[in-house]
């Protein structure tokens, strides 16, 4: 070999060694401190920051200790459907965050949509994916007519209660004396204004202040369920020490491994995400068009477009008779967006909170895992209908897997007492 082959193999050899040490204390560099700015920001993400729950003046019991006890029950209790198979528990499972780990809700049928998580979604002034419902209670009690969910009917509901002497008690002790029911002619036994002509036939039947008395019952067992629900409040998270620590001065890093930390910082600036997924438990309660494709054989989603005629429509709303509000405390559903372009396809932004076992994810479970989530953002494809909001994030294959890490970190526990996790016991 010449001398001259061999300075030439040295200098090679001495310049990929330098590479290779300039680029190991890249790989290996602690993250850059975060500005005062920016820990700022990170401090109005902290569970801390979220206040109180805040009152639900539309139910009048919603902070009832004896109210959340009955509703526990209900919540469990499978007599509350058709064929009694499916309680409200079947679907919102607390071992899976209070969803069932499907697509879409399977009970008595198949729903169209996915099972939201309940943790925390107490703090949201609407209800549903595409927020047709304005209060917890009137949420509630949606499944139980639906012939794909609970599949029963209000009447009959009226006759459970009446029968069982411990769900008498619990009812009569929040809302007063049961009418007799006894009278089959007067109160038969199944009916509702429902698409079923047998039970619309009954219902029908029935003299209109008869009607209303059982209209009263629905409503107040909706108001004991929304009672429970409010006690499923979120956790403090990994996320969350991090940010303790770092705004104590006790931590520059280390409690989160350094694709963590890029997340966060790809969360908050590059993928832009925090622009929806805001506050302490990260949404903004609004309803956007993200470009997400429907199942195969499926039509578009219509969203919120659909959902504000519902809504106005609800003898249940926060300005309906069943409203224990004033009119003017119902300002979210007086003054709603309606009407504008950007809701067609729209659906609410949900908590980025308590994302363990709450797989797939979005309206329809369309999207398996959070990479998924995180691919179709970066993607940011053309939406069937409507205008997809998000654009194209120009994420790198790195910073796709950090800003996943990232939001491994958020999720957490309900910050609940274990025994509303729990069938109530028979005590």
């Amino acid at each position: 070999m010449s001398s001259s082959l061999k300075k030439t193999l040295l200098r090679s050899a001495v310049l990929i060694k330098l590479l290779l040490v300039v680029g190991l204390g890249r790989w290996y560099a602690k993250p850059a401190p975060w500005s005062d700015a920016e820990l700022a920001l990170l401090s109005t993400l902290h569970i801390g920051a979220l206040p109180a729950l805040p009152p639900d003046a539309s139910n009048a019991v919603a902070d009832s200790a004896q109210a959340a006890r009955f509703g526990h029950m209900l919540f469990f209790d499978k007599r509350l459907s058709k064929d009694g198979t499916v309680a409200c528990a079947s679907c919102h499972q607390p071992a899976k965050r209070f969803t069932d780990g499907l697509a879409t809700a399977q009970a008595l049928g198949a729903s169209a949509r996915n099972t939201p998580s309940l943790v925390g979604v107490a703090y949201s002034p609407w209800y549903y994916w595409d927020g047709r419902k304005d209060s917890q209670w009137a949420q509630a009690l949606a499944p139980l007519e639906d012939a794909a969910e609970h599949g029963t009917n209000r009447v009959r509901l009226a006759h459970l209660i009446g029968a069982d002497a411990r769900y008498r008690h619990m009812y009569e002790g929040l809302f007063g004396a049961l009418p007799d029911l006894a009278n089959a002619v007067q109160f038969p036994l199944d009916g509702g204004p429902l698409a079923d002509p047998r039970l619309h036939e009954a219902w029908d039947g029935m003299r209109r202040e008869d009607q209303q008395l059982i209209d009263r019952i629905f409503v107040n067992l909706g108001k004991a369920l929304a009672a429970y629900q409010r006690k499923l409040l979120p956790g403090p998270a990994r996320f969350d020490a991090y940010i303790s620590a770092l705004s104590s001065g006790s931590d520059k890093g280390g409690s989160f491994s350094r694709d963590e930390v890029a997340g966060l910082r790809l969360f908050i600036g590059k993928g832009r995400c925090i622009e929806c997924h805001n506050g302490p438990l990260l949404t903004n309660n609004e309803f956007h068009n993200t470009g997400l494709l429907p199942p195969a054989g499926s039509v578009p989603d219509q969203g919120r477009t659909k959902a504000i005629a519902l809504l106005k429509s609800d003898p249940f709303n926060c300005l309906g008779a069943f409203s224990d509000a004033q009119r003017a405390q119902c300002v979210e559903l007086k003054f709603m967006r309606s009407g504008v372009a950007e809701l067609v396809g729209a659906m609410r932004t949900p908590s980025l909170r308590n994302l363990g076992n709450t797989a797939p994810y979005m309206h329809k479970g369309q999207l398996t895992d959070l990479a998924a989530v995180v691919r179709h953002y970066n993607q940011a494809p053309l939406a069937l209908i409507g205008h997809n909001e998000t654009e194209p994030l120009g994420l790198g294959a790195r910073e796709a897997r950090q800003l996943e890490a990232f939001l491994l970190t958020l999720d957490a526990p309900p910050a609940t007492d274990l025994r509303w996790l729990a069938p109530p016991s028979a005590e």
